[in-house]
């Protein structure tokens, strides 16, 4: 299909990785459980956008440049673990009843936060430009129409993905909200995987 080999193997290793928790999926839920479906939705946008800007830049060869100037991709690094850094604190120092987002609640703020935290992960780059060669027919490969049907593929798995995790976080935020505790809990797990994910990032 479009010099994708195995199409649906393809489809399916999307949704692997999808399922692996990471950042980003933080993001959404916390998201979600702040500003409803909408604002998960957002965060979805951001996600998606963010992932298609990395996409195009390991098509367009920004590995190889990252590669050949390590200060850059230490920098890039270092900046994405901040910011993951910052958000877990944020969260961490929240108090019972208070919005422990570190962003107002409104779609747009979320949506650049999603943006922020995707965008900021330099070894996404280097994993689609490690990926997509697994999944190329180099007797069918069409070039762009290739990649543009990969990338496309990428986007509506992890709409359909998102979107259906922010349903069911909206379905359960209010039940977390009306126990204070087990919700300033889970923030601040939330918080403790953000700085973690951070620390892996510089680690890695």
């Amino acid at each position: 299909m479009h010099g994708i080999a195995d199409f649906w193997a393809f489809c399916a290793a999307i949704v692997v990785f999808l399922a692996l928790p990471g950042p980003g999926t933080f993001a959404l839920l916390g998201a979600t459980s702040k500003g409803g479906f909408r604002a998960g939705a957002a965060a979805t946008f951001g996600l998606i956008l963010g992932d298609q800007i990395l996409l195009w830049l390991a098509v367009a060869g920004v590995a190889a440049v990252l590669a050949a100037h390590p200060a850059w991709f230490e920098a890039i690094r270092w900046a994405g673990a901040s910011y993951l850094g910052w958000i877990g604190w944020k969260l961490l120092r929240a108090r019972a009843g208070e919005t422990a987002s570190p962003v107002e609640i409104t779609p747009g703020r979320y949506l650049r936060q999603a943006l922020l935290i995707t965008v900021l992960n330099p070894k996404a780059i280097v994993f689609y430009m490690a990926f997509f060669p697994l999944f190329i027919d180099p007797a069918r490969h069409q070039g762009l129409p290739t990649y543009a049907a990969m990338a496309l593929t990428i986007a509506l798995i992890t709409a359909v993905w998102c979107l259906t995790l922010c349903a069911f976080a909206e379905r359960i935020a209010a039940r977390v909200r009306a126990h204070a505790r087990v919700g300033l809990a889970l923030q601040r797990l939330a918080g403790l995987c953000m700085i973690g994910f951070g620390l892996r990032l510089l680690r890695s």
